[in-house]
């Protein structure tokens, strides 16, 4: 197993403090902040094992209240709001130096057949085998980067993206349509179910924000932009591999008052659609 997803994998095992109370870390890798899918996978781990092994998650929703510190543990306390016949529901919230960074619902069930089903078609893309690695980006595009993406592409990654039009970032001017990027693990997760379900909530918050960005031919990225998530939404549809190349479809039909938001869909290569994402964020020019 590479060292980037033993890593990830590390952190995102909690530490068991006493019933409905666990501490996470975060990875010493020179970040300012927490990164959000950190915290959104962890908190989905918290929640999930205060759960019968019959039920998985099906949905949760989040805020993200302040910056979170990587320098110190995080505590999330599980509220363990319901269990119901067929649905389990929870609450989690991340604390850091005495106050909340991050509170979350998240909602399971016991698995159940189809009664009517249906999901939206995947979109036309090109296969990922077709599309220039992240080390054949990197190698055209890294002199033109900014610092902070040049760091991310530095280093080893947990997480291998290949966007299909790539130039998108780059491009510096307004740019319409959706954004789609395929997304695995860099390496082979382990059989565990949950794992997977909770590596794809770790990886749901990678560039979706972006998204609202490029329409305006602007880059969080950039020095004089102030991007942050506000919340994050996350529905689990069918199963999946976290390990096997998904296709993360991305669109932001608003931005205004500050806040961009986002929503996205997330596609098995042979077509099913198995999650769904919808995240708003702060978007703003820094003052000064």
């Amino acid at each position: 197993m590479s060292l980037a997803v033993a890593n990830l994998l590390h952190v995102l095992d909690l530490e068991p403090l006493e019933e409905n109370l666990f501490r996470g870390r975060s990875p010493q890798v020179g970040w300012q902040r927490v990164f959000g899918g950190q915290v959104i996978g962890q908190a989905l781990v918290a929640a999930s094992r205060t759960v019968n092994s019959d039920r998985t998650v099906h949905s949760l929703h989040g805020y993200f209240l302040r910056p979170g510190d990587p320098a110190v543990p995080i505590i999330y306390e599980v509220d363990r709001i319901r269990d119901g016949g067929s649905f389990t529901t929870r609450r989690v919230v991340a604390i850091q130096h005495g106050e909340a960074i991050f509170s979350m619902s998240a909602s399971f069930q016991v698995e159940e057949p189809d009664w009517q089903a249906h999901g939206c078609p995947m979109p036309d893309a090109p296969p990922p085998e077709s599309l220039p690695s992240e080390q054949e980006l990197a190698e055209k595009y890294l002199h033109a980067m900014p610092d902070p993406v040049r760091r991310y592409f530095e280093r080893e990654r947990p997480i291998e993206m290949r966007p299909v039009d790539p130039e998108r970032r780059l491009a510096g001017q307004p740019i319409e349509g959706p954004q789609m990027v395929w997304i695995r693990s860099t390496d082979q997760l382990p059989e565990d179910a949950a794992v997977h379900r909770c590596v794809l909530a770790y990886a749901s918050d990678m560039t979706i924000l972006d998204t609202a960005m490029v329409r305006h031919g602007r880059s969080i990225f950039e020095n004089d932009i102030i991007a942050a998530s506000l919340d994050h939404a996350l529905w689990f549809h069918r199963p999946f591999r976290a390990d096997s190349w998904l296709l993360y479809r991305q669109e932001s039909p608003f931005a205004g008052g500050g806040r961009g938001f986002a929503r996205g869909e997330i596609f098995t290569r042979d077509g099913v659609l198995v999650a769904s994402v919808a995240q708003e964020g702060v978007i703003r020019q820094r003052r000064g």
